[in-house]
């Protein structure tokens, strides 16, 4: 289903809208597509893009989340449409991908952010489990990737920013999420290599903590853990959708026209380091404040009223 939505009441609509750094108009003429656009980081970078002058194309398996994030971004003043199906399935992809091409013309950038996962030790993890979350992280996004380029990248050209995550040290806890995410960034880079010659980029980015939607739905040991993430961080604090919005766009942007098969890490220096030489806690970091709609995660609200 593809749908752009109806301007809300004024009432709804924000006083000030995205605080890009990028130039005014930079996606003017652009067709984007984000997956997993409803929520989240994908949520942010759809605003962004379409604050910017794309024509944003988001899409993932909840009709009610898409269908809100669209119409955000029309009362924004935005263009976006959306579409609800599931990355995995190959014959849905093709289709989908089919038809935006068919109806509203080339598609010149994709941000593969659709993704998820669950804690559980690697012992626990059965194999059905295991290859879910692979499909989720990866193989969708392969999907993706290869239908966009069959049906418009190949003949027109255009960038790619794929989603993975800090796997550098392992991901103890996620084993299969780690595993897909590994494989995405080796994937970034093959692509990067076979579709060069069609003047195809395509890059990744590697976010670590970051204040976003998806932390509320880690319930347990791992919702009491979030609230601490942030001392493990050399910078002191979590990351917000913006600071990752902002390199996305940036990869996609003509400034990184001779960039390309790289993965860009995004963790304020969580990956760095040793317990022997341990970070200083200090008060110096301070976030990137782009996103007009963002909303903190429930899991961390507390942790702001104490002031931890």
């Amino acid at each position: 289903m593809t749908t752009a939505s109806p301007v809300p009441p004024a009432a709804a609509i924000p006083s000030a809208g995205y605080r890009s750094v990028f130039a005014p108009g930079l996606f003017a003429g652009r067709r984007v597509w984000v997956t997993g656009g409803g929520s989240g980081i994908g949520r942010a970078v759809a605003h962004e893009l379409a604050a910017l002058g794309a024509d944003v194309v988001i899409s993932g398996r909840s009709a009610d989340k898409l269908e809100r994030t669209a119409a955000e971004i029309v009362a924004d003043g935005g263009r976006c449409a959306w579409r609800a199906f599931d990355i995995r399935d190959d014959a849905a992809v093709q289709a989908n991908v089919a038809d935006v091409v068919a109806g509203e013309g080339v598609v010149h950038g994709l941000v593969n952010n659709a993704g998820g996962q669950f804690p559980a030790p690697m012992m626990a993890i059965s194999k059905r489990g295991f290859e879910a979350v692979v499909a989720n992280n990866l193989t969708g996004g392969f999907l993706m990737m290869r239908e966009l380029f069959l049906q418009s990248f190949q003949a027109h050209g255009g960038a790619i920013v794929n989603m993975t995550a800090d796997f550098r040290n392992g991901m103890p806890g996620m084993a299969h999420s780690g595993a897909a995410r590994a494989g995405m960034s080796n994937l970034t880079m093959t692509a990067a290599f076979e579709w060069a010659s069609s003047g195809v980029r395509v890059n990744a980015v590697a976010p670590g903590w970051i204040a976003s939607s998806g932390m509320d739905t880690y319930g347990g040991a791992m919702k009491t853990l979030i609230p601490t993430l942030k001392r493990h961080v050399p910078l002191r604090r979590l990351g917000v959708e913006a600071e990752v919005s902002a390199a996305i766009v940036f990869l996609l942007s003509p400034a990184a026209a001779f960039i390309t098969g790289v993965t860009l890490q995004i963790d304020g220096g969580a990956s760095l380091g040793s317990p022997l030489f341990p970070s200083v806690d200090h008060d110096r970091s301070v976030p990137f404040d782009g996103f007009h709609r963002a909303v903190t995660p429930d899991v961390l609200r507390q942790d702001q009223r104490d002031g931890a």
